[in-house]
């Protein structure tokens, strides 16, 4: 199992985002990722940390595909691949009613019919740099070249998918799936055994499950744990993820973070990959501040490299 975290852009100039790059790179982490915000764009962030940062691995943990396009999402992720020599992960996500409605004036509409479109058109354009999709609700198609030397090999493809329906299309049409949120018994119990059953349906390989987890190494475990109660009280109003908290045993978002010293840590990452998971990406590490994250990070390097 290989491991990884999340990084925090906010209030960082790409200096310093690259530098904690770095960081995480020299304390054995295989892994970078970066979620997408209306702040700044994954794919370039990614792609010039990877650039930066050799050896590192790169994604970004989702970008929705709301409000985008299989052309202008495979222009990007082919550049990151070919600026990275191969390191880059494309992770995508159905996104939130309320934050595309209110965002983009589009209608939350189908949000599964979507998704299975969006990855139909976009593996094609991945794979083979062309693409000749119509569908209900998208086209794609590729009168001029669109395939970019030294994108190779293709990007691998990862959804944030956790309800029934988005597991099924993810088994079937992608590379494997970006759980947050979802503890050791959501993912023993539902998301493995759902995307796992649905790849092999498909005749696809055994997806990756690459568990994204909210942690932090401290010696302040109460005082961290309210921190990420308020910081990610915000998922609790999304109903996926008030559906996999519920499945995972929770109630709050914050009782999926995993807080606490080096053996409680290392303790719920081996029950993590005992529920299926093949890589964990920790996130949120900064919330318990500076030392904590160089600590907490210090220790997943650690857990990486034995």
């Amino acid at each position: 199992m290989t491991i990884g975290v999340g990084i925090n852009p906010a209030s960082q100039r790409i200096d310093g985002i690259v530098q904690l790059a770095r960081e995480a790179h020299e304390a054995g982490l295989r892994s970078a990722w970066f979620g997408q915000t209306f702040a700044y764009d994954s794919p370039s962030l990614a792609a010039i940390v990877g650039r930066e940062v050799p050896g590192l691995h790169v994604g970004t943990s989702a970008i929705p595909v709301f409000g985008r396009h299989p052309l202008l999402i495979s222009s990007q992720a082919q550049t990151a691949q070919a600026a990275t020599d191969g390191r880059y992960h494309l992770g995508l996500a159905l996104g939130t009613k309320f934050l595309t409605e209110d965002a983009f004036g589009i209608p939350f509409e189908r949000p599964i019919a979507r998704l299975r479109e969006f990855l139909t058109a976009l593996r094609q354009l991945l794979e083979t740099g062309s693409a000749d999709f119509h569908g209900e609700l998208l086209t794609a198609t590729t009168p001029l070249p669109a395939a970019m030397p030294g994108a190779e090999p293709p990007v691998p493809l990862l959804v944030a998918a956790m309800g029934p329906q988005a597991l099924r299309v993810t088994g079937e049409l992608a590379d494997g799936v970006l759980p947050y949120l979802a503890g050791p018994r959501a993912l023993a119990e539902h998301i493995v055994p759902a995307v796992t059953a649905a790849a092999a349906a498909a005749g696809r390989p055994a997806p990756r499950i690459v568990a994204l987890v909210p942690g932090v190494v401290t010696a302040d475990a109460e005082a961290v744990r309210e921190t990420a109660t308020e910081t990610l009280a915000f998922y609790e109003q999304i109903p996926s993820y008030e559906r996999v908290i519920g499945l995972s045993g929770g109630t709050r978002a914050a009782d999926l973070a995993v807080i606490g010293d080096e053996e409680t840590v290392a303790a719920e990452v081996r029950r993590y990959r005992e529920a299926g998971a093949t890589e964990v990406v920790f996130t949120a590490t900064e919330l318990g501040g500076e030392a904590d994250r160089r600590r907490t990070w210090k220790l997943l390097g650690e857990l990486a490299n034995h």
